[in-house]
Formats: C-alpha cells, sequence, structure tokens
C-alpha cells in the first residue's frame, strides 16, 4: 500500500517538474509584464522618472475620448470582417483540397505559405499592391482603363487594404486546420447520409459543418483575439490614417505611448484591450460548453 501511495505522489512531482520551466517562463515575460502595464495605467507617466500616482483617471479619460471610442469601433469592424471572410474562404479552401484535385499538394504549399511570412515582410507585400503611386494594383487598374484608386488617402479605400492583406494572411492558418478538421471525419457518415437521401450542400449542412464545431470555435477564438491586438499590418500599410479611418487600438495606445509620451494613458487602454480579449474568450467558451452539454 505505501507502494501504491509513493508511485503517484512520485508521479505528481515529476509533473510538476516538467511544467515547472514553463509556468517561469509564463510567469516572467507574461504576468510581471502584465502586472507592470497594469500599475503605469494607475499614473500619468511619460516613461522617464518616476511616475505620479492618479488612480483611476486614466479609465476615466477613456469614456470620454471620441479618438479612443473611434478606434474601438475600427477594431471591431475590423475584427467582425476578417474573421468571418478568412473562416469562410479557410473553409472553403480545405474543403476543395480534401477533394480529388488535382495538384493538391502544391496548392496547399502556395495557400499555407503566407504563415511563414512575418506581419511586417506581408504588410511591405502589401505595400507593393496597394499603393497608390507606385503600386501595382493601381497599374493594372490603369492599364484597362479602369480609374486608379486613392488606397492610402481615402477612409474606404485605406481600410479595404488593411482588411485584404490580413484575409490574404490568415486564410492560409484557417484553411490548414479546417483541413485537419476535415480529415478527422469518417466517411461512413456521408456514406450513411448519401443512403439515407442527402445531397451535396444537405451532407455539407447537417454532418460536416456540425463536426466541424470544435475547429471553428478555435478558430474564432483565435483569429478575434488576433484581430483585437492586430498592429504591424496596419502601421505599416496606412499608419493608422487616414484620418484616423483605420486607427485600431494597438496604434492608437503605441501612438499615446510612444508619440505623445502618455504611457500611463496607453497602458490603460491596453488593459482594456487585454479585457475585452479575455471577456470574449470567456464567453466564446461558456456558450461552447453549454451547446456541448445541450447536445
Amino acid at each position: 500500500m505505501r507502494e501504491v501511495r509513493r508511485r503517484p505522489r512520485g508521479e505528481a512531482l515529476a509533473a510538476y517538474g516538467f511544467i515547472a520551466p514553463n509556468v517561469a517562463l509564463l510567469g516572467l515575460f507574461v504576468l510581471v509584464p502584465l502586472v507592470g502595464a497594469f500599475v503605469v495605467s494607475l499614473q500619468r507617466t511619460d516613461g522617464f522618472g518616476d511616475g505620479e500616482f492618479v488612480g483611476l483617471a486614466n479609465y476615466g479619460r477613456l469614456v470620454t475620448d471620441p479618438v479612443f471610442w473611434r478606434a474601438l469601433a475600427t477594431t471591431a469592424g475590423f475584427t467582425v470582417v476578417v474573421t468571418a471572410a478568412s473562416m469562410a474562404l479557410g473553409l472553403a479552401m480545405a474543403v476543395l483540397l480534401n477533394s480529388v484535385l488535382p495538384a493538391r499538394g502544391l496548392f496547399r504549399s502556395v495557400l499555407i505559405l503566407p504563415m511563414a511570412v512575418s506581419g511586417v515582410a506581408t504588410a511591405l507585400i502589401g505595400v507593393l499592391v496597394f499603393d497608390q503611386n507606385n503600386g501595382i494594383l493601381d497599374k493594372l487598374l490603369g492599364a484597362v482603363g479602369l480609374p486608379e484608386v486613392n488606397w492610402q488617402s481615402e477612409p474606404v479605400p485605406a481600410f479595404a487594404t488593411i482588411v485584404l492583406v490580413t484575409i490574404w494572411w490568415r486564410t492560409g492558418f484557417n484553411m490548414l486546420i479546417y483541413l485537419a478538421g476535415l480529415q478527422g471525419i469518417g466517411p461512413d457518415l456521408h456514406e450513411a447520409a448519401r443512403l439515407d437521401g442527402a445531397n451535396g450542400w444537405q451532407r455539407f449542412r447537417n454532418v460536416t459543418l456540425p463536426l466541424l464545431g470544435p475547429s471553428s470555435y478555435f478558430l474564432v477564438v483565435l483569429n478575434v483575439i488576433y484581430s483585437f491586438q492586430v498592429f504591424d499590418i496596419v502601421f505599416v500599410l496606412t499608419g493608422g490614417g487616414p484620418q484616423g479611418a483605420t486607427n485600431v487600438l494597438v496604434t492608437y495606445a503605441y501612438d499615446t505611448g510612444f508619440v505623445t509620451r502618455d504611457q500611463g494613458y496607453a497602458a490603460a487602454i491596453g488593459m482594456v484591450l487585454l479585457l475585452l480579449a479575455v471577456v470574449f474568450a470567456v464567453v466564446q467558451w461558456r456558450a461552447s460548453r453549454t451547446r456541448d452539454l445541450v447536445e
């Protein structure tokens, strides 16, 4: 009996030993900076010298700051469009590449290739395409007799550029996750539905989509949190302009913290962004858990 009791205790100690380095790194590089950012958000400081403690004054400023609310609305719109479009395209590409298609390996490699490129490099590729002075797209439009578009000077085209480049960047990742989910679905389920008289669309809607629920949940959470935190593509492509039309929460926090040097207020914006991401993840988790219990 003593030997039986010692064994679970030893296994538990071994498990704690294996996860200890990860926990230590998580605490050092995630939790400590978060606590530091929260402390800074309670101060009025330019990053040099000791800050002045102001309590929740920085958070109070957010309520009456029109630039913050506009950046929040832009972030929300960007998140909805990018998440929906990139997931829909990723699902469509996964279904296509999961079928009998010539050169499937080549198409998969081409779609996954943007995942190997950093956000800054992706944005620089977007500049080559959408630059209103020397961009490839405007030259193609002019060559076929269509009017050129002021991609960086007008709000709607500028917003469209960051959306299109981000969708191109994220679609391959979404496709990869959906493709893994599709390959985990047994062919016997589709065969049974086919024997029951279900056509292709009915099998996709009633068999494939429900079984891809875990993949969709994972991708929604990941895409939304990424979209909340988007910075590099916006910063390189538009810099938040024109006239703040593409200014998202992270670019606003960057400008506030490193241009105007109001780092306490910038830290407060970051804390609000973190809170929004956590609340969304918790709501999604509870909704998914409730749905699984009902089913």
